[in-house]
């Protein structure tokens, strides 16, 4: 080899050597980013839902009614419902724990963005609300 092929070969292995050296450096910063988005999203996940207050389980029972359009097997059926209320005073059905697909459509027709005078202690804070339907 000449000198200049020598020369070029040798720069070619610095190049290289540098740029596993950035790579690397940067795969670390990325790896290290998304461990800390991850615990910070473990860290501010929501807590158990609460147990609302009288006076909101009053409204959303008033906006449910005793009248359902749906057919139950048994003389009575529960459903869990998850929801919270936003700064506009509507309540945000999550969920509605329910075998019954006609319970769940049932309530979300019923109390989804309906508007009730609570307001949330802290944002976004979770409710939880059993609601039991009796065979008419």
């Amino acid at each position: 080899m000449t000198l200049s092929r020598l020369s070029l070969y040798n720069n070619s292995l610095i190049y290289l050597s540098n740029l596993n050296y950035i790579i690397m450096k940067y795969l670390k910063l990325f790896i290290a980013t998304i461990a800390l988005v991850f615990t910070a999203n473990i860290a501010s996940a929501n807590e158990d839902p609460v147990k609302p207050s009288a006076q909101l389980r009053s409204e959303l029972v008033e906006m449910l009614g005793n009248n359902h359009s749906f057919e139950l097997e048994a003389e009575e059926s529960t459903v869990e419902v998850i929801f919270t209320v936003n700064p506009a005073g509507e309540v945000i059905v999550i969920s509605v724990l329910s075998d019954h697909p006609g319970a769940e459509r049932h309530v979300k027709n019923k109390i989804n963005y309906k508007k009730v005078s609570h307001r949330a202690s802290k944002p976004g804070e979770m409710y939880l609300i059993p609601v039991t339907f009796t065979k008419s």
